[in-house]
């Protein structure tokens, strides 16, 4: 049995971050169009968020990856479950995600979108858990580093419950 225990992150830091990560992009892309790839469902919350932030012109498209192993270890193999509707060829595209632990499945994920011949391919996610990392992956926008704890909130669920929180809350085992 798991409950939630306390805050990590409350709702304004996240929307602080969201908005600094948002003015930096800009920066970088600044005159360039922008595919954001959010990966479903853990960075929904986040990528519309960011989305609303970013002051240039913005798509949006969805990807649903699984990686699959025994139990609960991931096997680093990325099965798509919902591919792109757009081609990316020629874009300047940025993958976001809610959190990275071991990397595995963004790894693979990244090498598969490089295949299909995007004109800049960057990486952008809300949190980042490098002391799980097990892949090298160069991440090139980071909201928060965080410690390995159990979260949920802010997109991020356990069993399908606890996205709509508005702030990333910690869970415990009772």
């Amino acid at each position: 049995m798991y409950k939630l225990s306390g805050v990590l992150l409350s709702e304004n830091e996240i929307k602080q971050k969201v908005n600094e990560l948002a003015q930096v992009i800009e920066s970088d892309y600044e005159g360039q169009d922008i595919l954001l790839v959010g990966i479903l469902k853990g960075a929904s919350v986040f990528v519309a968020d960011l989305m609303r932030a970013i002051k240039l012109d913005v798509n949006i498209d969805f990807m649903s990856v699984s990686s699959y192993g025994s139990g609960t270890t991931s096997s680093g193999t990325v099965k798509i479950l919902k591919d792109l509707d757009v081609d990316i060829d020629g874009k300047n595209v940025l993958i976001v995600e809610d959190i990275i632990d071991s990397g595995a499945t963004l790894r693979n994920l990244y090498d598969t979108l490089m295949t299909r011949n995007p004109k800049s391919l960057r990486l952008c996610t809300l949190l980042d858990k490098p002391s799980r990392r097990k892949v090298n992956i160069d991440v090139d926008y980071v909201g928060f580093v965080i410690e390995d704890k159990f979260i949920v909130g802010y997109g991020i669920d356990y069993d399908e419950k606890y996205r709509n929180l508005p702030y990333i809350g910690i869970v415990e085992d009772i």
